[in-house]
């Protein structure tokens, strides 16, 4: 066992335009690994000084020698993670920092050619190198699981089957973990791109329906990563698992500064929550190495809060634990936002502190079969001292049926019926059978084999890709690939939003003829469904016809009655003649583009000169962007 202690990152960024317009200064200072920051409140104050295992100055442009591109930052920590994995290690990395530091845009950057974030970056390296493996007796797999943690709830975003809250447990053996969590199985780049571009997708489905904003929430993006190695002379095969947790944290924030009110207060309030909560657990972990590495012993006072918030409890291994573990904490460099800074600064400092220990993990899934076996049978053996030894032979899954679930005959229902009873009147029985059924699942899991988990993946692919198209959701217009892209000839909406990585992530396809908009509705099936404040039951219509002519499709725009429905900014009650480029609100919170692109190509033809107001959007999402492969552009 190793301990390392996490390595702590820090990056400033450029001023953004508030910033710019408030005319602010720069307060922070980077010499080599040394961070400096000023208090603009009282200049004679002697500036504090931190120092870190990377500083990056990014806060000028890349024709400064000193700037740090996201290149040289994956490099310094991507790859050094990656390289970990390979070895057989658990590894995380996580970014921290206020809203609007620049958390993002280092973790996944953008769509430009150069400004991939870590995640692309270290996805594309990982499949390069599993590519490059010439050893016939090393095979590798990889599957990845997605999930949102908002408001103290889990949400899987690659299984629509998957709706609400996912309970969170632990288990004696697994540690915590989120039940029914699915866990795909990918196979190149591109798949865990596309995973990646659907999991966002759905984020922005749930953030469209239910008035939230994706960076309220914390994403924790997971790869397990499987080594195998068959052994020619002894005929035996050993693995080395490794899972790569990629955490963007939801962005720090103070009601003061962002005048939030309302939902957006108590939202802020859950978010802050699950932060300090990390702050708590950081600064517990700090004390608990200071005190161990002075008196070699550790007080049975020491007391770690994980379990306080839902994000500290599942990245409980990740922090002082089996993983190695990198922090980016992202700074705003401005004098107006010091308070945030100077926290983010003591944050990461105290991070630093943390020591993990790290084991290389060695054929854990052998292992984990086995312990489970044995835990099987030690419950089994508890179940028979209870005197319930005559129940084993019953599937452990029907014992949890209920009456009403048409599954069981009669005789049988009586026979499970009487036997549920024994067990609630047995002492610690219905415990036992929980956790049996429990650890037997997890075995039924663990023994899948690779074929099968290809073909669950496969499945859960189509009900994603059939549920987003019953919301509305674009998919190719032959049904095939998911993908959001911009049609070459029929008219649709799409989504604009004031996060830039939210917006133009939706297509909502008008159809010919009529097109409905509103509430989901039993009686009244809509075409394309939405939710949220002051949206109706029967919002609006799209009617879409040829001219007199016939040689061209026009959209017309028909507003319910009683609806909020606006055109380029101005409120309609009547039928308007949309025009490519139109900008329309449908109640307080969906806002969209219209674009027609026959009708948009005839008016460059009419005027080749001149440039459109706007270029029609022909490639994947923002977000999804930046997750394709730079050879296959």
């Amino acid at each position: 066992m190793s301990g390392a202690s996490v390595k702590v990152a820090v990056r400033v960024r450029p001023f953004n335009s508030r910033e710019t317009g408030k005319e602010s200064k720069c307060i922070i200072q980077m010499q080599g690994n040394s961070t400096t920051i000023l208090n603009p409140k009282n200049p004679k104050e002697p500036a504090k000084s931190f120092s870190f295992d990377y500083s990056y100055w990014s806060h000028t442009s890349p024709e400064d020698p000193c700037f740090a591109s996201q290149c040289l930052v994956y490099n310094d920590i991507g790859k050094e993670m990656l390289q970990h994995a390979f070895e057989g290690y658990n590894v995380c990395i996580f970014a921290y920092g206020q809203t609007g530091a620049g958390k993002s845009y280092t973790m996944m950057g953008r769509q430009e050619e150069g400004q991939e974030g870590i995640i692309p970056q270290l996805c594309e390296d990982l499949f390069e190198k599993i590519n490059d493996n010439n050893q016939e007796e090393l095979s590798y797999s990889v599957e990845v699981s997605y999930m949102e943690i908002y408001c103290e709830r889990v949400r899987d975003l690659l299984n629509p089957k998957n709706k609400g809250n996912l309970r969170v447990r632990e288990h004696p053996l697994l540690g915590p973990y989120v039940e029914d969590l699915s866990k795909l199985a990918v196979t190149s780049y591109t798949d865990i791109a596309d995973l990646m571009d659907a999991g966002n997708k759905a984020r922005t489905v749930a953030a469209t329906n239910m008035n939230e904003t994706s960076s309220r929430s914390h994403a924790v993006f997971t790869i397990v990563f499987t080594q195998r190695k068959h052994d020619s002379e002894t005929d035996l095969s050993t693995e080395k698992v490794s899972k790569i947790s990629l955490v963007d944290l939801a962005g720090s924030e103070r009601a003061d500064s962002t005048g939030a009110k309302g939902t957006r207060l108590k939202e802020g309030a859950n978010i802050n929550k699950s932060l300090t909560t990390l702050g708590k657990v950081i600064s517990a972990l700090a004390e608990v190495d200071n005190c161990t590495s002075k008196s070699k012993k550790k007080k049975k006072t020491d007391f770690i809060p994980y379990r306080d918030s839902v994000l500290t409890w599942l990245l409980r291994e990740n922090l002082g634990g089996n993983s190695r573990t990198a922090m980016v904490a992202a700074l705003s460099p401005a004098d107006i936002n010091y308070d945030e800074t100077l926290s983010t600064l003591r944050y990461a400092d105290r991070a630093k502190q943390i020591k993990c220990n790290a084991v290389i993990n060695e054929d854990p899934n052998a292992k984990l079969v086995r312990e489970l076996k044995d835990e099987v049978f030690r419950l089994k053996d508890l179940l028979r001292a209870q005197g319930l030894g005559d129940i084993l032979d019953t599937p452990i899954g029907s014992l949890t049926a209920s009456p009403s679930s048409g599954q069981l005959g009669q005789a049988g229902l009586q026979s499970v019926t009487s036997i549920q009873e024994r067990i609630m009147s047995t002492p610690g029985g219905e415990e036992a059978i929980e956790r049996l059924k429990e650890s037997e699942k997890i075995i039924a899991e663990l023994n899948e084999t690779w074929e099968e988990k290809l073909r669950k993946t496969e499945a859960i692919r189509m009900e994603r890709e059939a549920l987003l198209a019953e919301m509305g959701v674009a998919i190719r217009e032959d049904g095939g690939t998911l993908g959001v892209f911009s049609p070459k000839k029929t008219p649709h909406l799409v989504n604009l939003n004031e996060d830039p990585l939210m917006s133009e992530c939706l297509l909502y396809y008008i159809k010919d003829g009529i097109t409905r908009v509103g509430l989901a509705d039993a009686e009244r099936r809509q075409d394309i469904v939405l939710s949220g404040a002051h949206i109706r039951e029967e919002h609006c219509v799209f009617r879409s016809e040829r001219n007199l002519n016939g040689d061209a499709v026009v959209v017309l725009l028909i507003p319910c009655e009683g609806s909020e429905t606006y055109v380029n900014g101005k409120r309609v009650d009547s039928a308007v003649q949309l025009r490519s480029g139109n900008r329309i609100i449908m109640g307080k919170n969906h806002v969209f583009r219209f674009n027609h692109p026959e009708q948009a190509r005839a008016e460059r033809e009419k005027t080749p000169s001149r440039r459109p107001p706007w270029s029609p959007w022909t490639g994947p999402s923002p977000r999804g962007s930046c997750w394709r492969s730079r050879a296959s552009t």
